[in-house]
């Protein structure tokens, strides 16, 4: 794009030129997407505690299915199905660490940049900027 610099548009529509434009549009930017990182960051939380039951009620229904292969009288083999189960609760938890682990990277991600938001937010109201960056 042609002439496109470091010029943001204020709230006025007029542009906004140098750090204080970058700075602006970078906190425009991190306002649009907050709510869409908060509502994954809840969906990834909900469907880690959904999982966790479900590790629960693998574990008890393998449990059952063991208890009810020792009780019976007439063998039935019903090792395959608890190997079945097991499988399934190893998938899920893998699945939930995954999924832990990329919660914990957004939570960082997330906290990095509301850190450097609000370093470049006390530079710009302090007047200081950093060595190479155009002044007002």
């Amino acid at each position: 794009m042609a002439g496109s610099g470091s010029a943001a548009v204020s709230g006025a529509g007029t542009p906004v030129a140098g750090p204080a434009g970058r700075d602006l549009f970078a906190e425009g930017l991190l306002e649009f997407l907050r709510p869409a990182v908060q509502q994954l960051d809840s969906h990834v939380h909900a469907v880690r505690e959904s999982q966790v039951e479900l590790r629960e009620q693998i574990d008890n229904l393998a449990t059952e299915l063991c208890r009810i292969n020792e009780d019976q009288k007439v063998a039935l083999d019903l090792d395959p199905y608890v190997k079945k189960l097991l499988n399934a609760r190893r998938r899920v938890v893998l699945v939930n660490n995954i999924l832990q682990n990329a919660q914990e990277r957004l939570r960082r991600l997330n906290h990095s940049v509301a850190k450097e938001t609000a370093r470049r937010r006390a530079m710009l109201d302090s007047g200081v900027y950093p060595p190479g960056s155009p002044s007002k």
